[in-house]
C-alpha cells in the first residue's frame, strides 16, 4: 500500500461525517479511538509480514510494549466516554497529541522518515481540522511540519556522517524523501486551510438547515392554529348571532309577557346554541391537549358526510344544499378536525355566493393514486377574475366583512395531507370548487 493510498483512505474515513454528530468533542474522541485501533491493527499486521519476509531487524519487544500502551490508552479513552463530564476541545487535542507520541516512538525505531506511517500525521491533522477550533489546527499543522522536517534532517544527516560514497540509488532515494517532504508540507497547508474552512461552512449550513426546519415546523403549527381558529370562528358565529337576536327580543318583552309559555321555546333554542358554542370550543381545546393532539383520523364516508350535512343544516336551515355520494360509501376517508373545518368553510362560501342552491358531491376517483374528491358547485355570479388570480393568498376576499383567510387556511390544511384545491368559473354560471385528498391507505404507501 502506497503512502498516497493510505492518506486518501484514512481522510475519506474521517471526513465522511463532517458537520454531523462527529463535530462534537465527545463524538470526535470516539472516532479517534476507533481510528487508533484500526491503524494499530493494520500496522501490526503489516509489520509482521515485513518482519518475516525481509531481513530487517524489527524491534519486536518495543513494538509489543507500544501496542500495550495503545491498548491502555484506548481503555482509558473508552472509560472517559462513559463519564458524564463534558469532553473539552483541549482534552481531545491532548488525545491527538498522544497519537503523535506513539507515532514518534515508532518512527524512531522503524526507519524514521522513510517509514510510510509518517504520513499518519496528515490524518491526525485532518482530524484536528474537522473537529477542533482553528487555533488548535494551526498549532498542530506547524508542529507536524517541524516534526517531519526534523525526521528528514536527522535521516539525511545520519547518512552524510557515515562518510561513505554516495551512489545514484542513494541520491534518488534522498530526492524521493525530499519530494515526500514537499508533498507533506503542501498537504499540511491545504488541510489546515481548506478543510478547516469546509468544516466551518458545513457547520454553518447545518445550523441554517436546523433553523429552517424549526421555522417550517413553527409555520405549520401557526397554519394549523389559524385553520382551527377560523373553523371555530365560523362555528361560533351563527349560534352567537342567533343568541343575540333572541336575547334582544326577550329584552324588549314586559314582565307579563315573559311569563308566556312560548318563552320556553326561545330559552331552549338559546340553550342549544350555548351547547353548540361549548362543543366548538371543546374541539379546539382538545386539539392542543398533549395526550390527544390531532392525529390521523379516518371515518366512513357516509358518517363523514352526515356530520358535515348536520352541521350545515343546523347553521343554515333555510339554505338549499344538496349532498350526494356517488360511490364507495363504505370506504374510510380522512376526517381530522382541520379537514372538516376546511370543507365546511368551502361549503359556507358557496352558500353565501349562491342564488338558489348549492350541490356538494362526494366521490372516489381512480387515477395514478386513489383520491377522495369533494365537488362544491353553486349558482352564484362566479369568482371575479381579479380574485381568481390571487386565490389561495391570505387577505383576499370579495366580501367586506370577511378577513379573506378562509380559502388560504383551507388550502393549507388540504396541502398538509398532500391534497389540492382547484376553483373554476362555470360557463353556465356559478363556481365549482374541487377538493382532492389522497386516501389514507395510499398516503401510507
Amino acid at each position: 500500500m502506497t503512502q498516497s493510498t493510505i492518506i486518501s483512505n484514512l481522510l475519506g474515513l474521517l471526513i465522511f461525517n463532517i458537520g454531523g454528530e462527529s463535530s462534537s468533542a465527545r463524538q470526535g474522541l470516539k472516532k479517534l479511538l476507533l481510528l487508533r485501533m484500526f491503524i494499530t491493527t493494520v500496522s501490526t499486521i503489516g509489520l509482521l509480514i515485513f518482519h518475516f519476509s525481509s531481513s530487517f531487524n524489527t524491534p519486536i519487544e518495543l513494538i509489543i510494549y507500544l501496542i500495550l500502551a495503545i491498548i491502555v490508552s484506548v481503555i482509558i479513552g473508552h472509560w472517559r466516554l462513559k463519564a458524564t463530564r463534558l469532553v473539552s476541545y483541549g482534552e481531545l487535542f491532548c488525545h491527538i497529541l498522544m497519537d503523535v507520541a506513539f507515532l514518534i516512538v515508532l518512527l524512531l525505531n522503524t526507519g524514521g522518515v522513510s517509514n510510510p506511517l509518517i504520513s499518519y500525521l496528515l490524518v491526525l491533522l485532518a482530524v484536528s481540522a474537522t473537529l477542533l477550533p482553528r487555533k488548535f489546527v494551526n498549532i498542530f499543522a506547524i508542529s507536524s511540519i517541524i516534526l517531519y522536517t526534523s525526521f528528514l534532517y536527522l535521516d539525511l544527516s545520519t547518512e552524510h556522517n557515515m562518510g561513505n560514497g554516495v551512489n545514484s540509488e542513494e541520491v534518488t532515494f534522498r530526492l524521493h524523501l525530499v519530494g515526500m517532504w514537499v508533498i507533506f508540507l503542501v498537504s499540511a497547508i491545504l488541510i489546515s486551510v481548506f478543510i478547516t474552512r469546509m468544516a466551518s461552512a458545513i457547520q454553518v449550513r447545518e445550523l441554517n438547515l436546523a433553523h429552517a426546519r424549526e421555522t417550517e415546523i413553527r409555520n405549520e403549527q401557526l397554519v394549523a392554529i389559524g385553520t382551527l381558529a377560523a373553523g371555530t370562528a365560523h362555528a361560533l358565529g351563527t349560534p352567537l348571532s342567533t343568541m343575540a337576536v333572541l336575547l334582544t327580543e326577550l329584552d324588549k318583552l314586559s314582565p307579563e309577557e315573559l311569563k308566556d309559555n312560548d318563552i320556553k321555546d326561545d330559552i331552549s333554542i338559546l340553550k342549544q346554541q350555548v351547547i353548540r358554542c361549548k362543543h366548538s370550543l371543546t374541539q379546539l381545546t382538545r386539539y392542543y391537549n398533549k395526550d390527544s393532539g390531532e392525529k390521523e383520523e379516518t371515518q366512513l364516508l357516509t358518517k363523514f358526510v352526515n356530520d358535515i350535512q348536520d352541521y350545515i343544516i343546523n347553521i343554515y336551515p333555510t339554505a338549499s344544499v344538496r349532498f350526494l355520494i356517488e360511490n364507495a360509501k363504505d370506504l374510510k376517508v380522512a376526517s381530522s378536525l382541520s379537514i372538516r373545518h376546511a370543507l365546511i368553510n368551502i361549503i359556507e362560501n358557496g352558500i353565501k355566493a349562491s342564488k338558489t342552491h348549492v350541490e356538494v358531491k362526494f366521490k372516489i376517483t381512480q387515477a395514478a393514486t386513489t383520491y377522495f374528491e369533494v365537488a362544491v358547485k353553486d349558482d352564484g355570479p362566479g369568482i371575479p377574475t381579479k380574485i381568481m388570480e390571487n386565490m389561495g393568498e391570505p387577505f383576499i376576499s370579495i366580501r367586506k366583512e370577511s378577513m379573506g383567510l378562509g380559502i388560504f387556511l383551507a388550502n393549507a390544511a388540504v396541502q398538509r395531507l398532500d391534497g389540492s384545491i382547484e376553483m373554476f368559473n362555470l360557463k353556465s354560471g356559478g363556481a365549482l370548487t374541487l377538493i382532492k385528498l389522497p386516501m389514507p391507505d395510499s398516503r401510507s404507501l
